[in-house]
């Protein structure tokens, strides 16, 4: 009877490196690495003969030149004497910023879309249908372009409000709406550190408050999780979750001496407050409801994904049809939901490169367009473009990637 047995462990010969399974894939990976880094090397030599011989070289020194030109909204100190580098920051936090802001209300408006076409109200759920089907079959730049025409259009000049008898006049006294944009109250600290009590570090100590804050609530949370699974009655958590929240950042802002600068009619703009420019809101808005129609349609897949049975189950336990919704269907669906909606993330964020057509000045008007055409250092500058969304398209795949794999089922 032949039995099968283990090849005898024997020592290690050049040939097992092919003929042994143990170390075939690792020979033919590193067979295959290799052959890659020569061909890049390749490349790179030839890269560099050409642009040798053409006289040019592959150098960074361009960024600490002066910009010398405005950009008309910024998160950070810039005028047209600060340097290219600080101009690219500009641009980064910009994209940054209109990236973060569409992919919020984007999941919103996506949610909203998904639950409601799966409605028993007819009218509701064509209206939602009509919406996805109209805004995801026309192309973002369109829709930027109308909705910052709309709006330049509608709104009313800054000139209107000045006069004893304004054509219009701000909301409340405290924003206004333009055709340049949206002014409202800005806040500020009159205590803390930094210049005027209105420094970095005392957003720094803000923000670190409302993350602790967060900290509180989950582990108060969890402990009252833990005790209802060991006696089966839940402390109630609410005023507790809501002094931590509030107590400490109320707190803070009153240390800090904060204080709220109204937007005022200077000349022939405003001035003073928060500028929420019309190229921001359009761009803004645009990534919002175009990608909002593809994230409805990823909801409703993944709605319907979910077993008619756990409905059917927690509609006879008592719940009403939006607590079914919320803490029975929504949580099972997010296992559907998540991995497509990380493309739809780094679709928004590569999508606001588009904010040139409206004058919006993200990493792609300032380094990619005014700065490469002043310093004519365009192999320079498309590098740094490609470095920045790759690094920011890596980043928001590894965050969603972890947060999807939290999602899943975890076996006993």
């Amino acid at each position: 009877m032949t039995t099968l047995t283990d090849p005898a462990k024997g020592a290690f010969r050049p040939s097992m490196l092919l003929y042994d399974t143990r170390y075939r894939s690792l020979t033919l990976q590193a067979i295959a690495a290799i052959v890659l880094a020569l061909c890049l090397m390749y490349l790179y030599s030839n890269l560099a003969d050409n642009l040798r011989a053409a006289g040019l070289n592959i150098s960074f020194g361009f960024l600490a030149d002066t910009a010398g030109y405005d950009i008309n909204q910024t998160l950070i100190d810039y005028n047209s004497q600060s340097s290219n580098l600080r101009a690219a920051v500009v641009g980064i936090l910009n994209t940054l910023l209109v990236a973060f802001l569409a992919c919020v209300t984007a999941t919103i408006f996506g949610v909203l879309a998904g639950v409601l076409r799966l409605s028993p109200n007819w009218l509701v759920r064509k209206l939602m249908a009509f919406y996805v089907e109209i805004f995801r079959n026309i192309p973002v730049l369109i829709w930027i372009i109308i909705i910052f025409t709309i709006m330049t259009a509608v709104l009313p000049a800054p000139s209107a409000f000045r006069g004893d008898d304004p054509d219009s006049s701000m909301l409340f006294n405290l924003a206004a709406f333009t055709n340049r944009g949206i002014y409202i109250p800005g806040p500020y600290f009159t205590r803390g550190f930094g210049l005027e009590g209105n420094g970095g570090l005392n957003w720094i100590l803000v923000i670190a408050v409302l993350i602790g804050s967060l900290i509180g609530t989950r582990a108060v949370t969890a402990s009252a999780n833990a005790k209802q699974e060991a006696t089966g009655v839940r402390p109630k958590t609410l005023w507790i979750n809501l002094a931590i929240w509030f107590v400490p950042i109320i707190v803070v802002l009153f240390a800090l001496g904060l204080q709220w600068d109204i937007p005022a009619l200077r000349g022939f703009n405003f001035g003073g407050g928060i500028q929420i420019g019309g190229p921001l809101i359009a761009l803004w808005f645009a990534l919002s409801i175009y990608t909002g129609a593809f994230i409805a349609e990823n909801v409703r897949a993944g709605i319907l994904s979910v077993s008619k049975g756990q409905t059917e189950a927690a509609a006879a336990l008592g719940l009403r049809p939006r607590r079914v919704m919320s803490l029975v269907v929504l949580p099972q669906a997010l296992r559907v939901i998540v991995p497509p909606l990380i493309s739809q993330y780094l679709n928004i964020t590569k999508n606001s490169s588009l904010a040139i057509a409206v004058g919006y000045a993200d990493i792609t008007a300032t380094l990619g367009g005014i700065t490469l055409n002043q310093t004519g250092r365009a192999i320079e500058c498309v590098l740094l473009l490609m470095l920045f969304y790759l690094i920011i398209s890596l980043l928001i795949s590894a965050f969603m990637n972890v947060y999807n794999n939290s999602m899943k089922l975890k076996e006993r």
